[in-house]
């Protein structure tokens, strides 16, 4: 069984129940009870079915439309959230035979719960971060200093190889330390390594602005830094932008862009968990696309800076594979299923807290 929160309570949704939620996003369509029974290949009666259909419409994980024969459901943005996608099986399906939802969701965020993390899960954080600052009050400056180089390093050496640059952690090491860089790789590459630098001091120099309100102006900021001298651009995209190996279509009027990002940022400042607003940060600015370039990176980025806003320890992504990176995030554009990427998240976290002393 899995635990999601919901408002202030916690549901617990059986493997029947997330096999209809999976059936109706696949569907596209409204779907009666009787389709979601032969649908999902169950044993279970209709009755069962039902009862099933009918609590997962009073948790507003699905929502109903029509009456008596003539019902039919569809699943809700509450319910796309908390749906567990297997994301190995779901990218090894070809990409043209996915039967995914390939546009950009306009109720993502108007629709988008208070927590996406139930009360088992808040407690562990809560618990991981208690000890992380018990462990690291009466840290050295030296020790500081010492950590937070480190931390850089492996923050700008894994956050550049998911977006496929080929630079090892050593000849990271000595591009950031000493400037030196590597015979083997390109100078777009150290360029892009050296800017995670630049921008992870940026963030961290002007951390408390991120408590206040986010805002496109502070994103785009950061995402310059990001990008300088990689002849790409901050402005918000006027055009199309494909992803490779998604169906989805991000968003391609700038008009619509920059509205979606004042509707992203307006959610995220009214969440009251920094792990939510993070998070949120996270996925939502990945789905945008809201520049030509950089996005996953900007995403990681603002992650790290509410994090640091809110005096949590920041995300090096070190002991994540990549791979299974984007394959969370693919789900997440095609599904908004966030379980995913929530548990990167919370993996992550923990890396942190256990393994740098900032």
């Amino acid at each position: 069984m899995i635990r999601f929160l919901y408002m202030n309570d916690t549901i617990t949704l059986n493997k029947r129940q997330q096999k209809i939620l999976r059936f109706c996003i696949f569907s596209q369509k409204p779907v009666s009870s009787s389709d979601i029974l032969e649908g999902i290949s169950s044993d279970s009666s209709l009755v069962t079915i039902k009862r099933d259909v009918s609590e997962l419409s009073e948790y507003g994980y699905i929502i109903k439309e029509g009456a008596g024969a003539g019902t039919k459901y569809t699943i809700s943005v509450l319910g796309r959230i908390n749906t567990t996608i297997d994301i190995q099986k779901f990218s090894e399906i070809d990409t043209d035979k996915r039967f995914t939802d390939n546009y950009f969701n306009f109720n993502l965020f108007n629709e988008y719960p208070v927590s996406v993390f139930n009360s088992s899960e808040k407690k562990e954080l809560d618990g991981i971060h208690s000890e992380y600052i018990q462990n690291t009050q009466n840290t050295s400056e030296t020790l500081h200093k010492k950590e937070l180089e480190r931390f850089v390093i492996e923050l700008s050496w894994k956050s550049s190889r998911i977006e496929g640059n080929t630079y090892t952690l050593l000849d990271t090491e000595r591009l950031i330390r000493d400037g030196i860089k590597s015979e083997k790789n390109t100078d777009d590459e150290a360029i892009m390594i050296l800017n995670h630098k630049k921008a992870f001091d940026y963030i961290l120099e002007n951390k408390e602005t991120f408590r206040e309100k986010i805002s496109l102006a502070k994103i785009a900021e950061v995402h310059k830094i990001l990008v300088k001298d990689l002849n790409l651009s901050s402005e918000a995209r006027a055009g199309r932008v494909g992803i490779t190996g998604s169906n989805y279509l991000p968003l391609d009027n700038s008009y619509q862009i920059v509205e979606a990002i004042a509707d992203l940022c307006k959610k995220i400042d009214t969440l009251e968990l920094a792990y939510d607003k993070a998070l949120l940060a996270l996925v939502g600015l990945s789905y945008i696309q809201t520049f030509e370039d950089g996005n996953k990176r900007i995403a990681r980025f603002i992650t790290n800076a509410i994090l640091l806003a809110y005096g949590y320890a920041p995300l090096s992504y070190r002991s994540v594979d990549e791979e299974h990176y984007r394959e969370a995030m693919l789900v997440f554009y095609e599904t908004q299923s966030i379980v995913a990427v929530k548990d990167i998240f919370m993996g992550q976290y923990l890396f942190s807290t256990k393994n740098y002393s900032l």
